[in-house]
């Protein structure tokens, strides 16, 4: 599998989840099945379903981020790179609006509402490698644009 590219606050972020998970849901969902096992005829108690649901959920979720941990590559903040890198704090403009300002992160924990842009995204694969100062044409799902790269940090 290949490297998961994530940040110091992305990777404790999803270790924080990922000991929630094991230690605190894991037994919510116990309680709950035991509790639904006990309430009688489980062919026809929906909480029973629900919450083998959960469990089955929350187990999937365990994996997935054990996984993902366990290929992590943790990257620091690019520091004085001139060009955009994983790690790098961008600011962009397209045509008149404001200017925006991402963070470069990897796929894992990618948010684009909270300002964290995948390297692998169209804008964040269009930014890779370039300078402040350069116009960047993006090719994306909903049509092409082209935004200046005003900072990179």
């Amino acid at each position: 599998m290949p490297p998961s590219f994530l940040t110091r606050e992305g990777f404790q972020k999803l270790q924080e989840e990922l000991d929630y998970l094991r230690t605190i849901k894991r037994q919510e969902v116990a309680n709950r099945l035991h509790e639904a096992m006990e309430g009688g005829e489980l062919i026809e108690d929906a909480e029973y379903e629900a919450a083998k649901n959960e469990q089955a959920f929350v187990e999937g979720r365990i994996q997935e981020l054990e996984i993902l941990l366990a290929n992590a590559r943790v990257i620091e903040g690019t520091g004085k790179s001139e060009t955009v890198q994983i790690g790098a704090r961008v600011t962009i403009r397209e045509d008149d609006n404001e200017p925006e300002e991402y963070i470069i992160v990897g796929p894992a924990e990618a948010n684009p509402r909270n300002g964290r842009v995948s390297n692998e995204s169209p804008l964040g694969r269009a930014l890779m490698d370039h300078r402040a100062g350069d116009q960047i044409h993006v090719e994306a799902p909903g049509g092409s644009f082209t935004v200046q790269l005003l900072k990179v940090e």
